[in-house]
């Protein structure tokens, strides 16, 4: 790797350590929070929810101003609104009887913060380096950082909770602070890529559209497959987690820090099994593919399982579950290279952000989708997410050609 890179890097894989900090360790906290503020299960899915819909709006529209303006222009401010966002949490959870729509207000704010924010990484890390062996080994660094706060996260938010139960909100702008510190002062984009910058390569928005179309146009088919497959993963994630915390509360009795580190069983798995795959990946595109497919197969396999038998056994649960989560960490950081490394960097903030949106779209849906299922056939929520990984592994499979693409580069060399 770069030398002198090491430092932004790290600081860089704060910003999604700490946005999924804030989102995924009220996760262990959601049975509590149901009782203190007096609401449904279903309305409590929309505190995770809320975060998640808004950012799929916007996190287009900051890709477009980082390609536009500047990567840093846009992460910055988005960590200030992030953290005001956790405060208004906190203060309203602290200080209001009826504190139910303004902790959700807040919430809104925190996803507006987080679409300038966390999808701004991806871009950036593909800005700081030349090699694309660099690239693979940086994003497997921050997926593993994004995975390594879904791991800490059950912990963390249980921790604090079992102080007062409004506490997680606190952390919020605590956390965003030191990552606002962290980025402004030890993230700096190489000369040659601000001067490019300062070029504007695209004089309005039409003409930036314009280029967007014509991308989509000649790369939809594995595009669009890498996109699905993304929310899919996320999906799988949230769904299982919310249908976890209630399941180890409700029926076992089990709740606090015990909860959160069973909670985190999953999530380690998928953390360090990101980290193996972003180093052996590299630039090897072909392995990246069949590292998603095999990921995904595994990832179907263990939620088929959790149908069939999971519900028998906690400890059989748990494994299956961590199964699915190392299959979903074989799966994301080679989607995340293949967006980066197949993406012209002038339109990189979009495309990455536009495959943000679509991992942040299977976070929102996963809560409430399986809330509706606990009501239902539990067995259903896992056969129904076995399906979709199916058919994204399906297609993943058909649609992602990497070895054709760099026969097609090598030609036109």
């Amino acid at each position: 790797m770069e030398s002198g890179k090491t430092g932004a890097l790290l600081s860089l894989s704060s910003v999604p350590f700490i946005m999924t900090l804030g989102n995924s360790m009220l996760i262990p906290t959601l049975p509590t929070l149901t009782r203190q503020l007096h609401v449904s299960s279903f309305q409590i899915s929309l505190i995770i929810t809320v975060y998640s819909m808004v950012a799929i709006v916007l996190i287009p529209v900051a890709g477009y101003l980082s390609d536009r303006f500047g990567r840093k222009m846009v992460m910055i401010p988005s960590l200030v609104i992030a953290g005001v966002g956790g405060a208004v949490c906190a203060v309203a959870a602290s200080f209001m009887e009826q504190s139910y729509l303004y902790i959700l207000g807040g919430r809104l704010l925190q996803g507006i913060g987080a679409a300038g924010a966390a999808p701004i990484v991806l871009p950036l890390v593909g800005d700081l380096f030349q090699k694309e062996s660099d690239v693979s080994a940086g994003l497997g660094l921050i997926e593993t950082a994004n995975t390594f706060g879904k791991v800490l996260s059950p912990i963390l938010g249980s921790l604090l909770a079992a102080v007062v139960w409004y506490l997680p909100f606190y952390a919020i702008p605590v956390l965003c602070l030191v990552s606002l510190l962290l980025v402004g002062l030890l993230v700096r984009i190489p000369k040659d890529r601000a001067d490019q910058k300062s070029q504007k390569p695209y004089s309005s928005f039409r003409s930036f559209w314009q280029a967007i179309v014509d991308l989509f146009r000649d790369k939809a088919r594995w595009l669009i497959a890498v996109f699905f497959t993304g929310a899919v993963c996320m999906y799988a994630v949230f769904a299982a987690l919310f249908y976890l915390s209630n399941l180890l509360e409700d029926t076992y009795g089990i709740d606090g820090v015990s909860k959160g580190w069973l909670l985190a069983i999953p999530l380690a798995a998928l953390c360090l099994v990101s980290f193996i795959t972003g180093k052996l990946i590299g630039e090897n595109k072909p392995l990246m593919k069949w590292l998603t497919f095999i990921g995904l197969a595994i990832t179907c396999g263990a939620l088929i399982c959790c149908g069939l038998f999971g519900e028998a056994s906690l400890g059989r649960l748990l494994w299956l579950l961590g199964a699915m989560g190392a299959g979903i960490g074989a799966a994301l950081p080679s989607l995340d290279a293949l967006i980066i490394e197949g993406i012209e960097k002038e339109q990189r903030g979009t495309v990455t952000s536009l495959y943000s949106s679509m991992r942040f779209i299977g976070v929102a849906a996963g809560p409430p989708v399986a809330s509706l299922f606990m009501n239902a056939s539990v067995n259903w929520l896992f056969y129904s997410t076995s399906i979709l990984g199916g058919i994204a592994a399906l297609w993943t499979l058909m649609a992602i050609r990497p070895a054709q693409s760099l026969k097609q580069k090598a030609a036109s060399r």
